[in-house]
């Protein structure tokens, strides 16, 4: 890292100054990444706006014109998302986390404004990149309502298939409880281990193989409703039973961790790490008839399930040529049910628009194929297991070797910060740093949320900490390696509980906390402030409709919950700006608006 005497550029906002302005949620933490980035500038000051309204970034200073960026919760004021509750209820959000409950839950922590800072941060370091490639200054907004949308994307696009879901969508699932109490976390991806590991627990046999589909597929429903009898057999033995029992069948247990003992271990380290190398050069400048900052930039994603797709996605909406490295005959989640013109639906929400080659990654032949791609492209983004780019002959300096300018991101489970650590799968990185507490109020039983939580908000900071890198690399003329992790967003989702533990108040929120209030017809979720208020009514007697009314006429602000994602198509809160794709599945809107 240079001295503060030098001018060198060693982050890609240095010699920027940051400007904030409105709201602290979710601008503070945008500012807090912009710092990280190398940007100047004073903590937020939220003045009398920070009940409502807009919250503003400039990024002024350099060789650059000011960058400037509006947050919202909603693109529409009048949709009544109006602060993080009322947007979880409103995008789906309450009602995805709530399928392991059989009913809409709010999350505990503040999602929809971490998604919708890093959003926006990714926001202004596309519009600074069209900038250094010769493009005009621009604008950006970005709003919760999107980010929401964007989050359970998957979902919705599963929601309006042509076909129904290949298991039940039913409450259930994870975590299990051994006999002393050790609540924990299962994982294995081999239906063998699965079966092993429940049969050295003597449990039964019919149990066993019809638990393994549900939990196969918990990843992509949300909820898990296998057997009850798995969770008579765990209570039914020790903890240190279990854990000979996993290891004898491969199988992988982990505990779920307090937030004080994550806040305890935390090292303070960035969501991610940017890393130059050697010297490299300047890409070709941005078009004149650019479509998005990132026009012209090739990407090469080497990518499985939702982290480093979702990233690739979200650089591919930026304007940028995405190619997807895939097995010999072809990626096998395309098939994963349920589909839309015999294409997976999910699988669509996010790789829709891709380009993709057929790689063999086992055959040297097809590995040098890989290698060429990658000295005439831009960036080269994997998730694989740790080790295994090396093992390929395809890790950062192999591919430096055949392109300088290459930005190298790698997005992971566990970044290598934690030794000793379980498999790094989202529901696994849950358990271990605390998330499971940390999305469930005082009252509630600690659990991983069987939404993805970690795997979409990791797939996030991979865009920002790619956006990062090309930036740099637009600046310096060298090549970047980045490297973010779901520890990194783990960490990015709980900031706030973590910080709460080391100032000596409660890690979790309070008992109640964001639990959404049941009508007649549906659910109402009252925003944060009116809810100990809203509570005092018996609202079950009446529609949706007469509860939000009877709680405006006293002065409540409150937004009916979204349970069946495939109305989100007709919400009038979202006017319209849901559609479908050229197979039929359902399509969120971009999450930012450039002008």
């Amino acid at each position: 890292m240079a001295s503060p005497a030098t001018t060198q550029t060693v982050r890609p906002l240095d010699g920027l100054r940051l400007d904030t302005s409105g709201p602290p949620k979710p601008a503070g933490l945008v500012a807090r990444h912009l710092r990280l980035l190398g940007a100047v500038g004073k903590d937020l000051d939220p003045g009398p706006s920070e009940q409502g309204g807009a919250a503003r970034i400039t990024l002024s200073g350099g060789d650059f014109s000011d960058a400037e960026a509006r947050v919202a919760w909603a693109d529409d004021a009048g949709s009544g998302i109006t602060d993080e509750a009322t947007a979880q209820a409103a995008t789906g959000i309450m009602a995805v986390h709530g399928r392991r409950d059989g009913e809409p839950r709010g999350l505990a922590a503040d999602y929809a404004a971490t998604a919708t800072a890093v959003l926006t941060v990714q926001g202004l370091l596309a519009g600074l990149l069209g900038q250094a490639r010769g493009g005009p200054a621009a604008r950006v907004a970005t709003s919760a309502d999107r980010a929401g949308l964007l989050t359970v994307s998957q979902y919705l696009a599963a929601s309006g298939a042509d076909e129904g879901e290949a298991v039940e969508l039913a409450s259930g699932g994870p975590p299990f409880t051994a006999g002393d109490g050790t609540l924990f976390e299962l994982e294995t991806l081999d239906p063998g281990a699965w079966a092993a590991f429940w049969r050295a627990l003597d449990a039964p046999a019919d149990a066993i193989r019809a638990g393994w589909r549900p939990f196969q597929f918990r990843y992509a429903t949300a909820c898990a409703p296998f057997p009850q009898t798995l969770h008579v057999t765990t209570l039914a033995h020790t903890w240190s039973r279990i854990l000979r029992a996993a290891s004898e069948s491969g199988a992988q247990v982990c505990p779920l961790h307090p937030l004080a003992a994550r806040a305890a271990e935390h090292d303070g380290a960035a969501p991610w790490s940017l890393t130059p190398w050697g010297t490299g050069h300047r890409r070709p400048a941005l078009a004149p008839a650019a479509t998005g900052p990132l026009s012209g930039l090739t990407v090469l994603e080497a990518g499985r399930r939702i982290q480093a797709p979702l990233a690739a996605h979200l650089l591919g909406l930026l304007g940028a040529e995405v190619i997807r490295i895939e097995p010999p005959g072809g990626d096998p989640l395309r098939g994963m049910p349920p589909a839309c013109s015999g294409v997976s639906a999910r699988w669509l929400a996010l790789n829709r628009g891709k380009k993709a080659v057929e790689v063999d990654i086992k055959a040297e032949p097809d590995r040098r194929r890989l290698r060429e791609m990658a000295a005439h492209a831009d960036v080269f983004l994997h998730n694989w297991a740790p080790g295994k780019a090396a093992q390929l002959g395809l890790d950062a300096d192999d591919l430096a070797a055949v392109n300088p300018a290459l930005v190298y991101a790698y997005t992971s489970g566990w970044a290598g910060r934690l030794p000793g650590a379980p498999m790094g799968t989202d529901f696994m990185v849950q358990a271990r740093t605390g998330v499971g507490a940390a999305v469930r109020p005082a009252d509630e039983t600690p659990a991983p949320s069987l939404m993805t939580l970690l795997d979409v908000l990791g797939g996030l900071l991979g865009t920002e900490a790619v956006l990062a890198g090309l930036l740099l690399r637009e600046r310096t003329g060298q090549g970047v390696r980045v490297d973010s992790s779901l520890l990194g967003a783990a960490d990015l989702l709980t900031a706030p509980a973590l910080r709460r533990v080391a100032t000596g108040g409660n890690a979790r929120r309070p008992a109640g906390f964001r639990r959404p209030l049941r009508t007649a017809d549906g659910w109402i979720a009252p925003t944060d402030p009116c809810a100990v208020a809203a509570r005092a009514y018996d609202l079950r007697q009446m529609s949706t409709g007469q509860a939000l009314t009877l709680l405006h006429e006293h002065g409540l602000t409150a937004t009916a919950v979204t349970t069946d994602l495939a109305d989100l198509q007709h919400d009038p809160r979202f006017a319209g700006s849901i559609s479908r794709d050229a197979h039929g599945a359902f399509a969120v809107p971009d999450p930012w608006s450039f002008t």
